[in-house]
């Protein structure tokens, strides 16, 4: 992106950059420490991660805020437009990462003081660093504007979805072997669905980075349904 004529609008565009590298941060903190608070069962750390959910979203309603100001005041056309719309857009997704990482955190307590079954907790910790990776990757591509990695890191999100099947089917068969596992591996499994969404809006901010940086729309090319929504739909 080229300098302005106007100082200010620079920095105007700068500030809300730096507004979705803050969420980056954020977000990658909150699903890590709501993973290791689900693993550990970590309550205190848990609490942590829900009270941070008020600070994404004081960041949200600065970055939209923000964003709308900018528009009214520079209009913006172009690269700046797709540039404030994108953002905006991503803001969005960041948020959503900060909700489902608090959804974890709140089932920390409901899962009870005993931690998961090493093999259990093995799969999911497995899953949350595939899903880590990708949050922080994501926000480091767009700061870098590297639309290329965009790509790859998008078609990634595959990987996620095999993933959580693996770790669905683990949580089914516990519950089979013994009845008394069914209460916490059904929170384990919402767990679960929430580091795979995850993925998703991590898909979302890629899709719409990239957008920003080339103007051309990322072509659909793989189905987003993972197999366990496969098999519930064709029941």
């Amino acid at each position: 992106m080229g300098e302005h004529t106007v100082t200010s609008f620079d920095e105007e565009l700068e500030h809300i950059d730096r507004l979705i590298r803050d969420m980056g941060d954020l977000s990658g903190a909150m699903t890590q420490a709501a993973t290791g608070a689900l693993l550990d069962s970590d309550v205190p750390l848990a609490q942590r991660v829900i009270s941070d959910d008020a600070v994404m979203d004081a960041k949200q309603r600065e970055l939209d805020e923000c964003a709308i100001t900018l528009i009214a005041k520079r209009q913006p056309m172009a690269q700046d437009l797709r540039s404030v719309v994108g953002a905006i857009r991503m803001g969005s997704d960041l948020e959503r990462i900060g909700d489902l990482a608090k959804n974890i955190a709140k089932r920390v307590g409901a899962v009870g003081q005993s931690a998961p079954p090493r093999d259990l907790a093995h799969s999911i910790n497995t899953m949350a660093e595939m899903v880590l990776r990708q949050v922080k990757a994501v926000v480091d591509h767009y700061v870098a504007r590297n639309a290329e990695a965009l790509v790859r890191l998008r078609d990634d999100d595959e990987q996620i979805d095999v993933e959580y099947t693996s770790v669905f089917r683990e949580l089914l068969t516990y519950m089979m072997e013994d009845p008394r596992n069914i209460t916490a591996c059904t929170h384990l499994l919402f767990c679960a669905k929430n580091l795979e969404r995850i993925g998703d809006h991590v898909t979302n901010i890629a899709e719409n980075a990239y957008y920003v940086m080339t103007g051309d729309q990322l072509p659909v090319q793989r189905p987003r349904l993972d197999e366990t929504q496969i098999s519930a739909s064709a029941d």
